[in-house]
């Protein structure tokens, strides 16, 4: 009898109709919820590729994608349901127990099974090449040395304290019987076939109805044969055992660089870990109610017997005072039981040295309501744990610097990946006809021309090398500086000279700084307070000399160079509670260059403009010159590790004052926690009003735009990946659609959609050279999409590490960009950065993580307000400014979260070079501007 599956098994054909009977359709019930309704297919989908570019000078590349090839095409994967039981038929609870148990039953049952090879994902998913013999199977299999770390048991068998706090029963007895053992049962149970010629029909660009499970499939392939070489899986990466690849960060953190980068655990001695992550120097200065949080579900072994746990908790007492009954053989042979101590225990009953666990509390791998305590001394952390915990600022920065690599030194260490990896040896890799080569692919780039930039006096200046020179060179739009202070938390600075030194290089930028109103020192008995309590001191020292408000422009000298815990305190006073405009800088080494970068930080965040694209005020921006365009940046930003359960933060950003692309302005709204879709581009009020984000934009457009609307608009969206391409064409466009049609029904502009990915692991090369790409390097064949519209581009220049591209994909095009014309585009925005003198790695629109960090920095659990007006937070009560307040804040009218109008990038260590992240300049210039005059404009 042939397997289920094989032959196609045709269903009796239906009844004949009699002539004298009129069909009737059945109507669908009008209250069947919207949700059980079939969902129909979705009205627009991603665009197919129109072609390649041209433009550019050919550059020959390599890329860190491996081609797989394959042979045997004819196959079939069977894909079967997996269920696992305890010997009483409860299910499995628990995780990462589950691929012991198909190994065991592969190894016990391998003829049973047709000698057949397993792919399986871990969970309820089981591929196997051809048909098993049957459609249903059961096992039972026996796991030795099974631990408590994946489902919890009653005893531990290493002699420790098992369940109630008890020991096992004969502890003596016990040490030299087998190690514990349990009993499961597992169906599996046949659920799909899918032809391995999808994934050779994918291969050359021919999707069909079985292609992405194909894909699948072969994923699960890759992810369980790094598995069975002891590989940490985050995701796409594999992480090996190697220490060569750890790199400390501090605080018992370690970076772990195989091709990508993660953070774990310090393996080690769990005691060692906490003083290193508490910045303690003993054991007894450790916060415990911290460690509980910081070690729980993290997996130890417990010497002598090296027997593995995952960690549930602490004990409420020490180890010394820690009771449970131990249970004891009588004179009569019956059990007895004697309360002792865990430390008694280990060191009495189990002669083990404890050197200082007597006062610390037990570790507890049992169960809730059966715990088993262990000393802590005992308890040593495995390898290759990740660290799931938010990092510190001197973390993070740490992690950045240790894990840039040189293009070269990528290069070996991926080849060096390939080959540890082999692929080659895996079964079901062979028994599918599938090879991974090792040789990186060869691709041919382009590299586009840098625009020309317009700067002050009607200078024209041409980058080089993706950066420019702006020493003696005027800005194109300067501002003033007036009624602004200076902050000191450094006591190494001569304030004055450098105000000196600030107003000379400005007035050679055109900026008009007049002297600082005032200088606040910090008082020396409050340099070692912690940093929020250094803040708020300082501002209590300025209140009272600043009658009539707060000051327009703050610049704030940090006590460090870099990373100064101040930094995120001061900004959230300045902007949560009073919205004041600050600057930080670390007087360390300043110089001119240092002065000039300084200004152009400043100059952007108070409404000026340091530089334009030549073809902007020219009108030679093909296709955006010809009409009226409006740009999109929009993302979402989620809470931190720790904070999963914070409000989302929703951000866009729009281009104004149009011919030109340099300006924008941001609106921000909240959401709901770990939603990636906007859902508040247009949202209808209780007055049938539109409250919407992108309303109050489009007015904002209108207004500083000659009185135009849009008739183009371009939608650079981030964040997204793949699976959630038709939700921005169909949930986050119709949106913005509707918020047209809300102004001006008869109006409809087209509509071009551009998801920006920066989450990726694609990497170039130029083949037989040590440097970077170059800046402006566009890849848009061999590793790209076989059909859909997308493209490589390193729009900057690499000076440290390896150059990251950004991967674009164009899912709507109504307006109808030529390629060429759309990639030039992409790329001219690179340079359109307010805040530096180098062109960055994405369009500015893109970079909407201005608003979001500002907004991010705030306490998520408190209402945001904002006073919406023309400029951002002056000195004169007699004006309406905008600001953005908290709850402490003093304001004379609040509006719910609404508009952000402020330029603050919360990069401000006053540096700028090919490491830096540019942030745009959020306009907040002379803008008077009242959207309730606009309502009816449209």
């Amino acid at each position: 009898m042939e397997p289920f599956g094989e032959t196609d098994v045709l269903l009796p054909p239906p009844p004949e109709i009699p002539p004298n009977i009129d069909p009737i359709r059945v109507q669908e019930p009008e209250d069947v919820p919207e949700f059980t309704k079939k969902t129909s297919e979705p009205k627009r989908v991603p665009m197919a590729r129109p072609g390649t570019g041209s433009k550019g000078q050919k550059i020959s590349l390599l890329s860190n994608h491996f081609k797989v090839g394959i042979t045997n095409a004819t196959g079939h994967f069977f894909h079967y349901c997996v269920s696992i039981f305890y010997e009483d038929d409860r299910p499995l609870d628990g995780k990462g127990i589950g691929r012991k148990i198909i190994d065991k039953v592969h190894e016990t049952y391998e003829s049973e099974l047709g000698k057949k090879d397993f792919a399986y994902d871990g969970e309820k998913s089981l591929f196997t090449v051809g048909a098993l013999p049957r459609n249903k199977m059961e096992f039972t299999v026996v796991l030795d040395s099974v631990s408590p770390k994946s489902f919890g048991s009653k005893t531990n068998g290493s002699g420790s304290p098992g369940g109630n706090g008890s020991p096992n029963e004969s502890d003596r007895k016990r040490l030299r019987r087998a190690p514990q053992s349990k009993t499961f049962k597992v169906e599996i149970s046949f659920a799909a076939k899918i032809p391995v010629q999808a994934i050779a029909s994918a291969l050359r660009g021919q999707e069909s109805e079985n292609s992405q499970e194909a894909l699948r499939v072969l994923d699960i392939i890759l992810r369980q044969h790094a598995s069975k070489q002891g590989c940490l899986l985050v995701r796409q990466s594999f992480f090996h055992d190697n220490q060569s690849n750890f790199t400390d960060l501090g605080g018992g953190v370690l970076g772990c660089r195989d091709g990508s980068t993660t953070t774990i655990v310090q393996p080690g001695p769990v005691i060692d870990f906490l003083i290193a992550n508490q910045g303690v120097r003993d054991p007894f200065q450790v916060d415990w109610a911290k460690a509980k949080r910081t070690l729980k579900n993290l997996r130890i072994k417990v010497t002598p017997s090296n027997m593995e746990y995952r960690i549930i908790g602490l004990s409420e007492s020490p180890c010394k005072e820690q009771m449970f009954s131990l249970k004891t053989r009588g004179q009569k042979d019956e059990n007895e039981s004697v309360d002792v101590t865990v430390y008694d225990y280990f060191v009495n009953y189990r002669h083990l040295e404890l050197r200082y666990s007597a006062d610390l509390p037990c570790v507890n791998v049992g169960k809730p309501k059966r715990p088993t305590y262990i000393p802590i001394e005992l308890c040593m952390l495995v390898s290759l744990q990740r660290y799931t915990k938010a990092l510190t600022v001197h973390q993070r920065s740490s992690l950045v610097e240790k894990s840039r690599q040189k293009p070269q030194e990528k290069i070996r260490i991926l080849t060096d990946v390939m080959k540890s990896n082999n692929y080659g040896s895996d079964p079901m890799l062979r028994s599918c006809g599938v090879s991974i080569q090792a040789n990186f692919t060869q691709v041919e780039g382009r590299v586009l021309s840098a625009p020309r930039l317009k700067l002050g006096n009607g200078e024209d200046l041409m980058p080089r090398n993706g950066r420019w020179n702006l020493n003696n060179k005027k800005f194109v739009e300067p501002t003033k500086i007036k009624n602004w202070v200076v902050v000191n938390f450094s006591a190494r600075c001569d304030v004055r000279g450098l105000c000196r030194d600030l107003a000379r290089v400005g007035e050679m930028k055109g900026i008009s700084i007049d002297p600082p109103a005032d200088v606040f020192e910090e008082n020396p008995q409050f340099r070692r307070a912690p940093p929020p309590v250094r803040v708020e001191k300082m501002f209590e020292q300025m209140m009272p000399k600043l009658p009539h408000g707060p000051p327009h422009f703050i610049l704030c000298l940090l006590p460090d160079r870099k990373n100064s815990d101040v930094y995120g305190p001061w900004k959230k006073k300045n902007l949560a509670d009073f919205g004041i405009f600050n600057q930080c800088l670390a007087p360390m080494r300043v110089n001119d260059q240092y002065l000039n970068n300084l200004l152009l930080k400043i100059n952007a965040k108070l409404g000026g403009l340091n530089s334009i694209l030549s073809i902007e005020p020219a009108r030679n921006i093909p296709v955006v010159s010809n009409n009226p365009t409006m740009i999109f940046g929009m993302d979402v930003s989620h809470g931190s590790p720790g904070h999963s359960d914070v409000p989302s933060i929703a951000a866009v950003v729009s281009s104004r004052h149009w011919p030109l692309i340099s300006r924008y302005r941001a609106s921000v709204r909240s959401q709901s926690s770990k939603v990636e879709m906007i859902d508040s581009l247009f949202k209808r009020g209780a007055d049938d009003e539109d409250t919407g984000i992108v309303r109050e934009l489009l007015l904002d457009f209108y207004s500083s735009s000659g009185q135009r609307k849009p008739s183009q608009i371009i939608i650079f969206r981030d964040g997204v990946s793949e699976s959630q391409f038709n939700q921005v064409l169909n949930i986050e466009l119709d949106q913005i659609i509707e918020a047209c049609k809300f102004l001006d029904e008869n109006w409809s502009p087209k509509f071009t959609v551009i998801i920006a990915q920066k989450n990726h692991h694609t990497k170039f090369f130029q083949a037989g050279s040590p440097d970077n790409v170059p800046p402006g390097t566009v890849i848009d064949k061999e590793v790209c999409h076989p059909h859909n519209f997308d493209f490589y581009m390193c729009a900057h220049a690499g000076m440290i590490g390896t150059t990251r591209p950004t991967h674009y994909h164009i899912l709507f095009d109504e307006i109808g960009f030529s390629v060429d014309d759309l990639q030039e585009l992409v790329h001219s925005l690179s340079y359109v950065s307010k805040e530096h003198h180098c062109h960055i790695h994405r369009v500015t629109p893109k970079v909407v993580k201005i608003a979001i960090r500002i907004v991010g920095s705030y306490d998520p659990t408190d209402p945001i307000y904002i006073i919406r007006s023309d400029s951002c937070f002056g000195s004169t009560p007699n004006q309406d400014r905008e600001r953005i307040v908290g709850i402490g804040g003093i304001i004379s009218r609040m509006v719910k979260l609404q508009t952000l109008n402020v330029g603050d990038d919360d990069d401000d260590d006053g540096t700028v070079g090919g490491g830096d992240v540019a942030m745009i300049n959020v306009d907040c210039g002379n803008n008077d501007d009242n959207f309730s005059d606009h309502n009816n404009l449209f």
